[in-house]
């Protein structure tokens, strides 16, 4: 009817299966029995199966006297508390003879229950928790609980503990807080490597004055502001030429359009009329095409207004990201006006270090992620690998190529990038989530037992998508928070625990 599935090595690793000493919880103080001895150190337990966490603390167990055990009860699916359901609490001497039970019908508090059981005997008993709720149906297993047949055999507790207090109330109430175990598992081979995100060739435009002029208000009315969009070829701003540098052979250039149009006009009326070969048209016509050339070649390309005015137009498809002209300003030629960057594809550059150049080829995939976003990007191919080290960084430069579609790749940020290998490695591996930086190294929280926590610094190896490689700081079956880790950082900071305590 139950299914006991306890991870019996993990748990072992994990946590021990019974704590007798130094651990003063819910199972003491303002809400423990009164027939407990508050001076006495009692035990407590934390075990996981594939659906429920047990953190269980009761006072020092002695004959004949009722203890109030805490039973916390966690739906691991989505780490809430049991709110309903009954739990039947099944005591067996170890080596034989007649057992007991015990039945809560419903939690006292979200999660918590409080049995009380009375031994009859001194000696070790084994537990076995059955648990029917409409959020979880498990057995769970705590062998070697120690009954004292007198208040003077209990041993004295060792001053135990440590670690960051983090209730189970406040993990109850924290949204998102989960764990996970650590586990033997393959991930591809990757190593780390910092860089920015650039422009990719061909996506950034300066757009410059061809020719001193005035800026026209009226032309820069309209004027696209930094970050809206433009199409190739809108019209950014209107520039009148003045005389003057190239002010003059822009004139000159104008004065020779014209005659070449006048020219071209006529030789069509002529040969029309059959008064000159077709050698005079088509000479015409290239007069026309060279003075267009000439004339185009002072506005930079940009069209003429019918009063000779130059539009000035964006080369690429993007969005303005910078917009110096002033209206009534005179600028001179080569001067910025513009910059549009057309972000829908960028580029990761990363610099790789030396001692790993050598594991780098074009088909090398990387993930990266942005300074200050936890966000995970994939690159789609290497553009470049570069073949000079860098004398001073000792690093050589890797180019990826990364589509950008919703613009959240802001170009000038920061990246990190795990570089993969092509290798696949076995080791010790977590979900990615529970990593943290911290001043550039990277952390885990541990949970030493239901509600302490402990830092750790770890190394890392190879990441693949939401796994991360562990190469030192933790050992398999360690159960680290992979969910609000940020909440129990700020615990750390607090030398008390809450105010409210327990609520039971």
């Amino acid at each position: 009817m139950y299914r006991n599935i306890m991870r019996g090595t993990a748990v072992a690793a994990l946590v021990s299966a019974l704590s007798l000493t130094g651990i003063q919880g819910c199972g003491r103080g303002a809400g423990s029995d009164p027939a407990s001895e508050p001076g006495l150190p009692g035990g407590a337990v934390t075990l996981w199966t594939d659906s429920t966490e047990l953190f269980m603390e009761h006072p020092a167990l002695i004959v004949g006297r009722a203890a109030k055990f805490a039973v916390h009860l966690t739906d691991l699916p989505d780490f809430a508390p049991l709110r309903a359901g009954t739990i039947v609490l099944r005591f067996e001497p170890e080596g034989g003879g007649e057992g007991f039970s015990v039945t809560q019908d419903a939690p006292r508090a979200p999660g918590i229950y409080g049995p009380a059981p009375t031994f009859p005997r001194g000696g070790v008993w084994n537990l076995t928790i059955e648990v029917e709720s409409p959020q979880a149906r498990d057995v769970l297993s705590v062998p070697g609980l120690r009954v004292y047949a007198a208040e003077a055999e209990v041993p004295e507790e060792d001053g135990g503990g440590g670690g960051i207090p983090f209730l189970k109330e406040q993990q109850w109430k924290t949204a998102g807080f989960q764990t996970a175990f650590a586990r033997l598992d393959t991930v591809a081979e990757s190593f780390a490597a910092a860089g920015s995100i650039i422009p990719a060739v061909g996506r950034l435009a300066r757009v410059a004055a061809p020719i001193a002029g005035l800026v026209e208000a009226g032309g820069l009315a309209g004027a696209p502001l930094p970050g809206q969009r433009v199409v190739q070829g809108e019209v950014l701003m209107i520039l009148t030429p003045v005389l003057g540098e190239s002010g003059s052979g822009y004139a000159e250039a104008r004065g020779r359009l014209r005659e070449a149009e006048a020219e071209l006009a006529r030789a069509e009326r002529l040969y029309t009329a059959e008064a000159i070969p077709e050698r005079r048209l088509q000479e015409a016509k290239i007069r026309l095409q060279v003075a267009k050339e000439t004339l185009a070649g002072l506005t930079g390309g940009g069209t003429l207004t019918p009063d000779g005015k130059v539009s000035i137009r964006s080369p690429i498809r993007g969005i303005v990201t910078s917009r110096a002209a002033v209206p009534g300003s005179r600028v001179s030629a080569g001067d910025e006006l513009f910059t549009v960057v057309d972000p829908s594809i960028v580029w990761l550059q990363l610099n790789v270090p030396a001692a790993q150049a050598g594991r780098v080829s074009a088909g090398s995939g990387v993930t990266f992620q942005l300074e200050g976003s936890a966000r995970e990007y994939a690159a789609r191919r290497a553009v470049s690998v570069g073949s000079m080290l860098d004398s001073l960084s000792r690093t050589v430069p890797v180019i990826y190529e990364a589509a950008n579609p919703d613009g959240s790749i802001k170009i000038g940020a920061n990246a990190r990038g795990a570089v993969r290998t092509g290798a696949r490695i076995t080791g010790l591996v977590i979900p990615t989530s529970a990593i943290l930086d911290e001043d550039g190294r990277p952390i885990v929280y541990v949970q030493m037992d239901g509600e302490r926590f402990e830092k750790r610094e770890v190394q890392l190896g190879g990441r693949e998508g939401d796994r991360t490689l562990v190469t030192s700081g933790l050992t398999a079956g360690e159960r680290v928070v992979t969910g609000a880790a940020y909440q129990v950082r700020l615990a750390a900071l607090s030398s008390t625990v809450p105010a409210h305590g327990h609520e039971h």
